[in-house]
């Protein structure tokens, strides 16, 4: 299954800050069908993400009914994304 949509970047100030992109609505209902084969447990599921010209492999987090896709340093930096600045992602599970 791919997905692709835009989302604002947001930092989650935990223990560490971290920053994520929220998967919109309509697309969770198939996010959670697709969970049930997937998923290794906690409710995460495993996707190649890609954002311009990098892709990486992650875990969606669920959060809320919804889920979220963590933005690895290395990413950001690579593709010049900025807390508040609304990219482009592709996911595939």
């Amino acid at each position: 299954m791919r997905l692709a949509f835009e989302a604002e970047v947001f930092e989650w100030r935990g223990p560490s800050p971290y920053y994520f992109v929220e998967v919109p609505e309509p697309m969770c209902d198939d996010l959670r069908v697709a969970a049930r084969d997937v998923s290794y447990g906690w409710g995460v599921v495993p996707v190649t993400v890609q954002i311009g010209a990098t892709s990486w492999t992650t875990s969606l987090f669920p959060k809320d009914g919804g889920y979220l896709v963590p933005l690895k340093d290395r990413v950001r930096e690579a593709e010049d994304i900025a807390q508040d600045d609304v990219v482009e992602l592709v996911l595939t599970i």
